[in-house]
């Protein structure tokens, strides 16, 4: 399927898209809303809930663009030098190769799409979601996700310092 079948195709919610809803780490969970399968490997898509005070250390995707389409709260993102606070209804997209990191400033959940170009990414959230241990450096590597630097804000949640939920 080509990028213009795509845009013009209605795509089938098959066994890959709308499933559960996966942990990254506590309070940061996810489902995938369209499979890089039902794409042809063009994208994929996923609906991300983060908790207050969750979010991502600054890391670099080698291989594809992230679009960050916020539904509701605040997505507080650097992109690269810049950092911003992306409401609802506003879309953010960090290209390949660009050093981000993102978090949750607000006291009410994060809510938002993540779309993926090209989409098999996916594949890095289904595994880390399925791990059995905290040594994440593996997966991430195997899919060019490399993290550079710490989170936005000190103390935040994140896959290298998760929330304990004991």
């Amino acid at each position: 399927m080509t990028p213009s079948e795509i845009r013009t195709a209605v795509l089938p919610n098959g066994p890959h898209g709308n499933g559960e809803w996966l942990q990254i780490t506590p309070g940061e969970r996810f489902k995938i809303r369209t499979s890089v399968e039902e794409t042809e490997g063009a994208f994929a898509t996923l609906k991300l809930v983060a908790d207050p005070r969750n979010g991502t250390p600054m890391h670099v995707h080698k291989n594809e663009d992230e679009h960050f389409i916020v539904l509701e709260g605040t997505l507080h993102i650097a992109n690269g030098d810049q950092t911003s606070d992306a409401p609802a209804g506003t879309a953010v997209t960090v290209r390949k190769g660009v050093p981000h990191a993102w978090c949750n400033l607000s006291e009410v959940p994060l809510r938002m799409l993540l779309v993926f170009s090209p989409g098999h990414i996916e594949r890095l959230f289904r595994e880390v979601a399925a791990r059995e241990n905290d040594d994440i450096a593996a997966i991430l590597d195997k899919f060019g996700c490399l993290i550079v630097g710490p989170a936005l804000l000190e103390g935040a949640y994140s896959i290298s310092s998760p929330r304990d939920m004991t």
